[in-house]
């Protein structure tokens, strides 16, 4: 079993940045490709970054790149996900996942509770 818990979100202006964080736990050493997803009310779960176990290799979508980045520190069993440049449209609940290998959420097997960012304009 692998446990993730979230942290860092809040509210914060249009332009601005936030820092999220993935507390891993449990099965740490497993090679799991770790992934965020958002989910905006009525709206689906939708894919934001995933990167390697190694961190050599990350993945985002159109929406966000070049504004987040996704990194990972092993030795401290942490995930971030690091967000410039915010905008309203970015207002969702952050999840972290793992377990998977894509960008549809069926695939990872372990989910945080997620973590609510509220962009104002």
């Amino acid at each position: 079993q692998v446990q993730l818990v979230e942290s860092g979100g809040g509210l914060v202006q249009a332009g601005g940045s936030l820092r999220l964080s993935c507390k891993v736990s449990g099965r740490t050493g497993s090679s799991y490709i770790m992934g965020w997803f958002r989910q905006a009310p009525g709206k689906e779960r939708e894919f934001v970054a995933r990167i390697t176990y190694s961190g050599s290799s990350a993945y985002y979508a159109d929406s966000v790149k070049g504004r987040f980045t996704i990194s990972r520190d092993n030795a401290k069993n942490t995930v971030y996900l690091q967000m410039n440049s915010l905008k309203p449209e970015d207002t969702a609940v952050y999840l972290c996942a793992a377990g998977g290998v894509g960008v549809r959420g069926i695939e990872y097997e372990y989910w945080g509770q997620g973590t609510q960012v509220t962009v104002s304009s």
